[in-house]
């Protein structure tokens, strides 16, 4: 279901009273749920359709916020219609030579760009030539082109881009015949989405987040000059 159809269909919805119902205000809670020891808070299922649902028209629908453990856990497939922001991100796997005993994590490679990474390994022929032939959509996802060749094996040839991308090929030639070469071509993609959607690398902080850090402890700060970040405030008075 679109966002559109998703808030349509929201504000058909007639919502279900109880006496344990707290109709929103300003600054308040409109829905709370605890547990104790392992349990949930709140539960949401839906046998088709969504269990939980967060829907904000300028602020922020969903917040997750841990001391110590995961503010979000996704088992399965996640899909973003949009742009993920974040200050670090790695892949995190069992170890495939200690599966039972380790994990293994790995960076993520970042760029100022949106750009996209090719590589691969060909052998040019008795002339030194050789054709690299890309997908068909290859040039209308990505532009601005960057090329590498390195030579493998025991030879002191050299390679050069012969012709550039056009038709989604390009061609290598090396200054002998019969050349192992590994390249890698690099483009920014500019479909309809990146074009409206380009990364800003260097933004402003909005007035009320000046002075404030995503990441306060490495500035020397307390964790009370993050951003966004309440003082905690018992939710339910004990009598």
């Amino acid at each position: 279901m679109s966002t559109a159809s998703w808030r349509a269909a929201s504000a058909a919805i007639t919502r279900p009273r109880s006496r344990n119902e707290q109709r929103p205000t300003a600054n308040h809670i409109g829905v709370f749920g605890e547990a104790g020891g392992l349990g949930w808070g709140v539960y949401g299922s839906a046998p088709s359709g969504t269990g939980i649902r967060g829907y904000s028209p300028s602020g922020t629908a969903v917040v997750g916020d841990t001391i110590s453990g995961n503010a979000g856990l996704f088992i399965g497939n996640a899909l973003i219609q949009g742009t993920l922001s974040k200050t670090a991100g790695s892949f995190k796997i069992d170890h495939p030579l200690h599966p039972a005993s380790q994990y293994l994590q790995h960076s993520f490679v970042e760029s100022p760009d949106m750009k996209n990474v090719y590589d691969g390994v060909v052998v040019t022929d008795r002339r030194g030539f050789a054709t690299v032939t890309m997908p068909r959509w290859f040039q209308a996802l990505n532009g601005t082109f960057r090329y590498q060749l390195t030579i493998v094996g025991r030879s002191f040839a050299q390679a050069i881009v012969w012709r550039e991308l056009a038709h989604n090929r390009f061609t290598i030639r090396t200054s002998a015949p019969r050349v192992k070469v590994s390249w890698q071509v690099t483009g920014i993609g500019h479909d309809p989405y990146a074009n409206d959607h380009r990364i800003q690398v260097e933004v402003p902080k909005t007035p009320i987040e000046q002075g404030k850090y995503i990441y306060p402890q490495g500035y020397g700060e307390s964790k009370r000059q993050s951003i966004g970040y309440q003082r905690p405030t018992p939710l339910v008075q004990k009598r």
